[in-house]
Formats: structure tokens, sequence, C-alpha cells
């Protein structure tokens, strides 16, 4: 896995919680620093050395730009799994593909490039990043953020994921349900049966536990991969959010590299 492509979801509609803040017809188009927020990832993924290639599913004639010829632009469909489908047919890759949603401005290339050298370590289908609370509040104090806990610590999941291309198609129903769900931990450990509930009211599920569940009923390998990069999880989907990342670029706390955060500087904005 020297090197994979990417699919960069940006055709949401900005009609949530977001709107009062910014009335850009999409969130992808949502200005950060007098730029749109999809380029703040593009940058950053550009310069990824691991990433090959860039396919980005947006509105048509919306966003313009080839970051060092690396990226090409589709029009978007009407849901995500769907724009997750045109992507993975437009690169035709047989190796793994990174998807990334357009809505974390404050994503570096080191972050992008940890990751994808963490899966190196094991083999699965689908490899999904979390990052520990703990990470998230000595970096960016304050911020909120939809967390699990586990055995392991306590968690909450990154915006992107590698995959295998030939699984989307064959989980295509229970992916296209985990994605209705992904902002309730509650109904997620649903999929997974009624033991799971339990176990997840309880506090008392484990990492691995997870990943033999989901090999069950999904029949492929999928591994939760811990990040100790916080920007991984701090994606853009309500007013304060917004005002973070905001702060945070405009003021030019956040490098590209990432440095300031693994250096553990932290970022004091409320």
């Amino acid at each position: 896995m020297n090197e994979v492509d990417a699919v960069v979801l940006a055709g949401a509609k900005n009609t949530g919680r977001l709107r009062k803040m910014d009335n850009s017809s999409y969130e992808a188009s949502i200005e950060i620093a007098g730029r749109p927020m999809l380029y703040y990832v593009l940058d950053a993924l550009a310069a990824v050395p691991e990433i090959k290639r860039i396919v980005v599913t947006a509105p048509f004639g919306a966003f313009e730009g080839d970051w060092q010829g690396k990226v090409t632009f589709l029009p978007a469909a009407d849901t995500m799994l769907e724009n997750i489908r045109r992507g993975i047919a437009a690169l035709n890759s047989k190796g793994k593909i990174l998807i990334v949603t357009s809505d974390i401005p404050l994503i570096s290339p080191a972050a992008v490039s940890d990751f994808i050298q963490r899966c190196k370590e094991r083999e699965a289908d689908i490899y999904y990043p979390i990052v520990c609370r703990d990470v998230n509040d000595r970096h960016f104090p304050g911020v909120k953020r939809t967390y699990v806990r586990l055995r392991e610590g306590v968690f909450t999941g990154g915006n992107m994921a590698l995959v295998s291309p030939n699984v989307i198609e064959r989980c295509s129903d229970i992916i296209e349900r985990a994605i209705a769900m992904r902002k309730n931990p509650l109904q997620l450990s649903r999929l997974l049966g009624f033991k799971f509930i339990v176990k997840f009211l309880f506090n008392q599920l484990s990492l691995q536990e997870i990943e033999a569940r989901v090999q069950d009923v999904l029949h492929c390998r999928g591994v939760g991969v811990i990040s100790p990069y916080p920007q991984v999880g701090i994606d853009v989907d309500k007013p304060s959010d917004l005002e973070l990342v905001r702060q945070v670029l405009e003021s030019g706390a956040q490098s590209y590299s990432g440095s300031e955060l693994m250096a553990g500087k932290d970022m004091h904005f409320h």
C-alpha cells in the first residue's frame, strides 16, 4: 500500500445549522479565511506523498483548480453512498481508496499520511480512524464531539476511511444505514445486535469486540486505527465548529504540517 487514491465528498447542500453562519449553497463552499472550506482539505490531500489521484464529487462548476494535477471534479449525486460509488468508479483503482469528507478544514498532510501508514500495520478491508477524547481536549479545549466509551478509552470517530473498493458494493445496504446513523452511537450499536446494545450502555464494549462483530455482519475485516491527530475528528457540522476553525485558520495557528499539534501546543479558542 505505497500509494492510494482518494475520493472527497463535497456535494452536501448547506440547509442545516450552518446556514445561519454562511449562506453558501453548499457546505463545501462555506468561506473560511477567504477560501471555500473544501480547498483546505484539497491542499492537505494534494501534499500527501502517498496519495496519487483525488476525485472530488461536487456541484457542477462550483469549484476549480487541479492541485498539481492530482484533482479531478465529478458532478455530485444525491446521496453520500452514491457519491462514494461514483468516485470509486471514476478512479477504477485496484488498490485501497481513501474516502474523505470535505468538512475537515483543519486536516493536515501529516495527519493523513500518519493514518495511511498506521493502516499498513494490519490487513483489513476497511480502516477507520478514531481519536481519544484526551487528545481533543488537550489541543482544542471545549470542542464538542460525539464520543463513545470503550474499554480502551473514550473516542470520537474520524472523518475519513480507507477501504477496498469491492466492499462498497458488497455491503452497500448496511453501509447506507451506518451513514444515516453515524452521529448516533447507540443506533450504530443496534446494527451489531442486542448483546452489543447492552454492552454499549454499560460501557463494556472493546475495540476488538467491535472489529470481530463487524467481520461477522459485513463479511469483511474492519479495524479501528487510533490517530494521535485531533484534526482527523474535527468536522464542521454546527455553528460552534465553524467558529472554531475560522478562529484557528484566520489566526494562522494551524499549519499544514500539523507541527504545532504534534509538538503539544494547545489551541485555546472559545
